[in-house]
């Protein structure tokens, strides 16, 4: 028997339908460092209607390829709906990444025509002449731009001059729900980024499960300030989620240092944010340096991309701000699990939010012991996170990569626990694991450890060769502003926190931990300065 209910595709047209009518009146606010620009999604929905009927005009159609080179800001969120609700694939490029890797996504994902922002201009113009298969750049006005620069590009024609020159309204095409709407690769922290193709169906699906109870529920009267950067898995969702639901969306552009993250989050009363635990270090130790800041609007932050540390969550609860732990990947849209604490627990209880996560629904986990066999969700038994679910890739974009699926599932390269309430805890990354004298070492519950220190700014844990024990962790840190603090200092802070034979014997202290383009720890480039002498190492214990 076949269920008599309607067959109405589930795409991002539908949500863009939804969010311009029922939620026209809600905001898109754009800062540019002093000041805020505002439109109603009503204005915003006729801009992205315009842009899709510019892109025919230059000539795309379904299945053609945009780029967008740029910040958060309204023109992007217009690109978000416009591009794909025309059949066309939005690919959002990392503004972070290295010259090369920059030219391999653009000629893999074949972008006919690339939008970019003028304060960006230089990055995209150096690699211009590689980029073979670009037909046009479109720029985008957010300030200054280089003259020179644009001149390099060759084809160049203005974002506002292509929307006046259209008529409003827009005959959207019928989409099939798994055709591609948006890409995104990864950030390439080994080998070349890998390509991860969103359908339409996987996005519609992402913004309902992510949007749910058991998760920092957004809705109309919030105002959502989108700090994940546009360029990296649509912006953990955000942009979608609230366009949606009718949250005011707040686009903080370029300026994403603690001090205008503050003055945004005042002048916007903004109530929601999300973002990478660096960003939010910031902002606390803005608010903390200087105080008298009014942030009571905020009700609540999600933290991801890396573990959030303990001093962080104590650091907004004293705020009255309650913070959030989420986790995923670019091959899972992201969303796979955010730390809403269970119903018989206090939503504020720390030791909740502190795990990785809990799974939402849609998504499967297991963990895989070392032996292939799948681990019990005792909260004990650890192995590879393994997971699928309607918005996890099964393959990526010209490069099927077998070694990271598992019959049907994706390996995520995190090593982790399940308890029986369905909460991860993520130990480590299998890449980053210390195994010395054949036990693990979990660098990131070190690197928590170490963070809690009043006067650690940063700390990362890297793995280093050690003739007796095969690896002993190397600790990396950075001191707040006229700290003194040393190797001594820290290994009697650790002493009784961790176990007593992981506490570093190495230590080294720099001015700030190396990032990789979406804000996360670059490891690798720590053990390339090691290994190279580069790191002042001194020995203590």
């Amino acid at each position: 028997m076949l269920s008599t209910m309607q067959d109405v595709p589930l795409t991002i047209t539908s949500l863009f339908r939804h969010g311009a009518r029922v939620h026209r009146r809600s905001k898109v606010v754009t800062f540019d460092g002093a000041s805020t620009s505002e439109a109603t999604f009503a204005e915003v929905a006729d801009r992205a209607e315009r842009l899709a009927g510019a892109l025919r005009r230059l000539g795309l159609g379904a299945g053609d390829v945009v780029g967008t080179f740029m910040w958060n800001n309204q023109e992007h969120l217009e690109a978000y709906f416009g591009v794909p609700c025309m059949g066309a694939v939005l690919h959002t490029l990392n503004l972070r990444l290295f010259p090369e890797q920059l030219v391999h996504v653009v000629n893999q994902a074949g972008d006919k025509v690339i939008l970019v922002n003028s304060s960006v201009v230089g990055a995209l113009a150096a690699v211009s002449a590689q980029l073979r298969t670009v037909e046009h750049y479109v720029l985008v006005d957010d300030g200054p731009v280089d003259e020179q620069a644009l001149g390099a590009l060759g084809s160049v024609v203005r974002y506002e001059d292509l929307l006046a020159a259209e008529a409003p309204g827009a005959d959207w095409p019928d989409i099939d729900e798994r055709s591609a709407a948006a890409m995104c690769y990864t950030s390439g922290t080994t080998g070349d980024p890998k390509g991860v193709v969103y359908s339409h169906r996987s996005t519609f699906l992402h913004a309902f499960a992510y949007n749910n109870a058991s998760n920092l529920t957004i809705g109309e009267r919030d105002r959502a300030v989108v700090i994940v950067p546009m360029f990296h898995v649509n912006a953990w969702g955000w942009p979608y989620v609230g366009w949606m639901c009718g949250s005011d969306l707040v686009m903080p552009g370029r300026f994403l240092q603690g001090e205008p993250l503050v003055k945004l989050f005042e002048m916007t009363k903004a109530t929601v944010s999300a973002g990478v635990p660096t960003i939010w270090s910031e902002v606390l130790r803005y608010v903390e340096a200087n105080p008298g800041h009014d942030l009571s609007s905020l009700r609540g932050l999600v933290s991801g991309g890396s573990a959030l540390p303990g001093s962080l969550v104590d650091g907004f609860d004293k705020l009255g701000i309650r913070m959030l732990q989420g986790w995923g990947m670019t091959e899972t849209s992201p969303v796979c699990a955010v730390s809403e604490p269970p119903g018989e627990a206090d939503t504020w209880d720390r030791g909740w939010r502190l795990r990785t996560g809990r799974v939402i629904p849609g998504v499967e986990m297991r963990i895989v012991k070392d032996d292939g066999s799948e681990a019990p969700w005792d909260g004990k038994s650890t192995g590879e996170v393994e997971v699928r679910g309607p918005w996890i890739t099964g393959s990526y974009y010209m490069d099927p990569a077998p070694e990271k699926f598992h019959d049907g599932w994706l390996r995520t390269g995190d090593i982790g626990s399940i308890d029986d309430h369905g909460f991860l805890s993520i130990s480590d990354r299998l890449k980053d694991v210390i195994k010395s004298g054949g036990e693990w070492i979990s660098s990131v519950e070190l690197e928590n450890v170490l963070m809690g220190h009043p006067e650690v700014a940063e700390a990362a844990v890297v793995g280093v060769p050690d003739d007796k024990w095969g690896e002993r962790p190397l600790a990396v840190v950075v001191r707040n502003d006229g700290s003194s603090l040393g190797a001594a200092d820290l290994r009697s802070w650790l002493e009784g926190r961790v176990a007593k034979w992981w506490i570093p014997e190495r230590w080294t202290f720099i001015d700030a931990v190396p990032k990789t383009s979406v804000g996360k720890f670059d490891k690798k480039v720590l053990r390339a300065r090691e290994s190279a002498g580069d790191l002042v190492v001194e020995q203590a214990g």
